[in-house]
């Protein structure tokens, strides 16, 4: 046991202690014991001292899965500074407006990505310091550190900065709706509630090993694998790619007992050809969402593994859980003990069983979740009307408290794993100057989820082609958001507001004059 420790600097000495040298993460060839994870934490916090950022401050990390990653989330927890990890794909205006919006005094960035912070630097408020990891051949024409230098010239020593478990931890941005991307401010006990949910779940223990490819700046793979990792004294293994045709021997080389599945990966893994050694895998249970209900039994009888369910957003966790033991086909479970969850209709009044209405949730414990939207009051309280926080999705609840999801209420396109803003892709393409209007909506994709579809209306007297438009997206766009259908029209079906009545365009679907960029070949870059 850990000792009730809530705080994610001190789980890492106490496991640093008890196991010294055994494995923590394996990098795929790299590995990082307890010790060394232990000790990099200490000589971050040392280094990000003497750059003379102090609790409270906010500091961005952009960094694929590495240990770097890593030691630098253990160090600046361990000094109180408040991480905002960037999703790798951000450029120009939302990478600007994550900076500004979190208030990132700092980051951390690989070399990789470095040189997109000299196109926006006119417009960062404040931003002093720049972390480079790794060899730049762009030198960016601001001050920068070596990471690796700041590391090798620290101490492994302990910094003795009082940290409380109800102390901001990070700040994660969620896809913005009407407006630009929030930030969800997350405790240390916010992020721990997940994870003991996730070992309570799963059953972990240290004889279990996780594997997962998710990418660091998501919650799934800090809270639901690392950190869960930590709590149940496992180890991890760690890539930065997920590879449907090698996933399996990935797992019985590293012994794999569990991993976590977002998006589209089960149904991936389902399209690939049977083997006569599909059943002969470590694996023995998975958790995540969504599991298309039509692969559910052919899923888990072809790899001989057990599957558990479970609906949840970057401020609640987990909020409900569908157990492998007591699985209902096609429901996201029922309420984890630490959330009251119900659905509520337009007027903030529960709904009878099975009636769809708004999925809500609210603690039965502080700090157990996000506290606010960062720097975003209004949007924090509007969140929290009649003090239940509104998730944005639809959903039903059966005579028995099993919860099904229903679709969204909120304008945001689910994609393998990804939460698009239609209003940034939207903002983006508005910027064109060809372009008169545009409408983001998500059209069912083949895999699971969804597809990012364009519906467009050019200026009079002007040319647009499907690909000139997507030129200028990947300018400004991270790649996933990149849209995969565009359709021109003359003009949108609107409200007597003028809103544009995206539902009917979402019924209409991807029509015959739609414009697949899958179909003619047109690459993004990552």
């Amino acid at each position: 046991m850990y000792n009730g420790i809530e705080t994610f600097g001190a789980i890492a000495e106490f496991r640093a202690k008890e196991y010294q040298e055994k494995r923590f993460i394996r990098f795929e060839k790299k590995d990082l014991t307890y010790n060394q994870f232990h000790f990099g934490g200490n000589k971050v916090a040392n280094a990000f001292t003497k750059l003379n950022l102090i609790k409270g401050d906010k500091c961005a990390v952009m960094l694929p899965n590495c240990p770097e990653f890593l030691i630098t989330w253990l160090g600046l927890t361990r000094i109180g500074v408040v991480e905002v990890p960037v999703n790798t794909g951000l450029r120009g205006d939302l990478l600007a407006h994550v900076l500004n919006q979190a208030e990132c005094k700092a980051i951390v960035i690989d070399a990789e990505w470095v040189n997109r912070i000299p196109e926006i630097h006119a417009e960062l408020e404040f931003l002093e310091h720049v972390i480079v990891l790794g060899e730049s051949k762009q030198q960016p024409n601001i001050l920068t550190y070596s990471f690796q230098q700041l590391i090798d010239n620290a101490s492994d020593d302990k910094v003795n900065v009082p940290i409380e478990p109800s102390d901001r931890s990070l700040i994660l941005f969620t896809s913005g709706t009407t407006g630009p991307s929030k930030g969800a401010v997350l405790s240390h006990r916010a992020n721990f509630t997940l994870s003991r949910t996730c070992c309570d779940l799963m059953d972990y223990s240290p004889h279990d090993r996780l594997f997962t490819m998710f990418p660091l700046y998501h919650v799934n793979a800090r809270y639901a694998t690392i950190l869960a990792a930590l709590l149940a004294g496992s180890d991890v293994v760690m890539h930065n790619r997920f590879s449907a045709s090698r996933f399996w021997d990935v797992c019985r080389r590293e012994q794999i007992t569990t991993f976590n599945y977002m998006g589209s990966l089960l149904t991936i893994l389902m399209k690939q050809p049977e083997r006569p050694d599909d059943k002969d895998n470590p694996v023995r249970q998975i958790q995540g969402a969504p599991c298309p209900p039509q692969i559910y039994e052919s899923f888990q009888e072809r790899f001989d593994i057990k599957i558990t369910e479970a609906y949840g957003s970057t401020e609640v966790g987990l909020a409900t859980v569908n157990r492998a033991e007591t699985f209902r086909k096609g429901s996201c479970g029922k309420a984890v003990p630490n959330f009251e969850v119900e659905i509520h209709d337009e007027n903030g009044e529960t709904c009878p069983p099975n009636t769809a209405g708004e999925i809500v949730v609210r603690p039965k414990e502080p700090s157990i979740m996000f506290s606010e939207y960062f720097g975003m009051p209004e949007a924090t309280i509007k969140s929290w009307k009649n003090l239940w926080f509104h998730t944005g999705d639809r959903g039903r609840m059966d005579e028995d408290g099993y919860f099904y999801f229903v679709d969204r209420q909120k304008d945001v396109v689910r994609r393998r794993g990804e939460n698009i803003s239609s209003y940034e892709v939207e903002r983006t393409i508005n910027k064109h100057p060809k372009v008169q209007d545009t409408a983001i909506i998500g059209v069912p994709s083949e895999l699971t989820e969804e597809e990012v579809m364009a519906v467009v209306s050019v200026r009079d007297g002007m040319e647009l082609t499907p690909e000139e438009l997507l030129d200028a997206c990947q300018d400004g766009l991270p790649h996933f958001a990149v849209p995969r259908y565009v359709r021109f029209v003359k003009e949108f079906p609107r409200t007597p507001s003028q809103r544009i009545e995206k539902y009917k365009l979402r019924k209409q679907g991807v029509t015959s004059d739609t414009w697949d960029r899958d179909e003619t070949g047109y690459k993004v870059a990552r």
